[in-house]
């Protein structure tokens, strides 16, 4: 144990021969930032994820209300609505995503 020790505090106390930075910047894994809704509502929503969801877009308007509340709701009040199970971890899974801030449906993009 003290042997541990001593060659801890050797190390720590001799210099290193190679530099230390005092700040590493993160990497950036995106060029730029890509154009966003300003409002994003349940078709919104739906219409970003796509492959199909879209088509419960009424169904979760009428029950729901807005967004918020789709983005906390769980399996089984899903699975009561009668959507699929394909949907329904399509629409959770985006859902976190879109909680956390990793995710966001994308606008079109516009000319000019």
């Amino acid at each position: 144990m003290t042997s541990i020790w001593r060659h801890i505090s050797r190390t720590l106390t001799s210099p290193s021969p190679y530099p230390v930075p005092a700040f590493v910047a993160p990497p950036r894994f995106f060029s730029s930032s890509s154009p966003y809704l300003v409002k994003v509502g349940i078709p919104e929503f739906l219409n970003g994820i796509g492959k199909g969801v879209e088509a419960h877009a009424q169904k979760l308007e009428s029950e729901f209300g807005d967004l918020q509340k789709l983005l906390v709701v769980r399996t089984l009040k899903l699975k009561k609505l009668e959507i699929p199970c394909k949907h329904r971890k399509l629409i959770l899974k985006y859902a976190h995503k879109y909680r956390v801030g990793l995710w966001r449906p994308r606008s079109d993009m516009v000319k000019v």
